[in-house]
């Protein structure tokens, strides 16, 4: 596969100075910053697929008229929570 290169980016010094004192031995800045915008870009897209549910979730309500109340959602959270802990799941 053929590379891309993306433009240079212009940071104030500590910034600069602060990603490279957090990079692990034998990480370039280089390898920090191609990691930190793959964690943004899939960061952005749950939020965006989050954000696609929940419309669709509330079309369906608004189009069928069934609601669900923030107890009946937290308490089916809940006991997913503890079968899940049952079957050998930690909190």
């Amino acid at each position: 596969m053929k590379t891309a290169t993306i433009p240079s980016l212009r940071v104030d010094p500590g910034l600069r100075e602060a990603a490279e004192s957090v990079l692990n031995k034998g990480e370039s800045l280089s390898s920090f910053m191609e990691e930190s915008l793959r964690a943004n870009i899939a960061r952005r897209q749950m939020q965006r697929e989050f954000i696609a549910r929940g419309l669709a979730s509330y079309e369906e309500a608004q189009r069928t008229g069934v609601y669900f109340s923030s107890d009946e959602v937290l308490a089916e959270l809940d006991g997913m929570l503890r079968d899940a802990q049952a079957k050998g799941g930690h909190r």
